[in-house]
């Protein structure tokens, strides 16, 4: 399904898809994928995601709140972000060790009750 999605991408922008879909796949090889929101999405178990999308200008990394994003925004303000995600332009480096803080934070988040 989320390999059906990266299919018809070209060149580095498939590239940078891809390692942002392997850095979730190889951290949370249990997680549920779906092409929710039309984009890759990876649910854990315990209730966190992370979605990944392609957009015009840049790959961005969404997360389930801008809380997992302080520690990242801090390292890298160069790269953009918005409320819950990461842009990540085609010029930018994928930080792979600071993204997968992110991915696990997101991914480890309780649901509620």
């Amino acid at each position: 399904m989320i390999d059906d999605y990266l299919e018809p991408l070209s060149g580095e922008r498939r590239q940078r898809m891809e390692e942002l879909v392997a850095l979730v796949r190889d951290l949370y090889p249990q997680a549920e994928e779906s092409l929710r929101y039309r984009m890759p999405t990876f649910d854990h178990p315990q209730g966190g995601w992370v979605a990944i999308a392609n957009q015009k200008q840049y790959v961005s990394l969404y997360t389930c709140s801008a809380e997992h994003l302080e520690a990242f925004r801090e390292q890298h303000p160069t790269i953009k972000t918005g409320k819950g995600c990461i842009n990540f332009r085609d010029r930018d480096d994928i930080p792979a060790t600071a993204v997968k803080a992110v991915i696990t934070s997101a991914m480890e988040m309780k649901k509620p009750g």
